[in-house]
């Protein structure tokens, strides 16, 4: 049976990054976060989720997501957008 988690995952970590790579540097703090609190490998981040990370461009990522991760049986991660 699939886990599912809802987390709010900070990424004021990215604005630390230079302005073009600061999207890029969001979605490597989503992965890490993920495979440190879910106990996986393998992430996969759902289109709409990158879209929001990348909504306002490389420069200006959000402050915070929110992101529904599910754990599958066979251990990888679906990372999603939470409503």
């Amino acid at each position: 049976m699939p886990e599912e988690r809802i987390y709010v995952i900070p990424l004021r970590d990215a604005k630390q990054a230079p302005h073009p790579k600061r999207a890029k540097r969001a979605v490597k703090i989503v992965r890490e976060f993920l495979k440190k609190h879910m106990k996986s490998d393998e992430i996969k981040i759902d289109l709409k989720l990158n879209d929001k990370i990348w909504e306002r461009g490389a420069k200006h990522p959000p402050s915070k997501v929110r992101v529904k991760a599910v754990k599958q049986d066979d251990g990888s991660v679906e990372a999603s957008l939470a409503e």
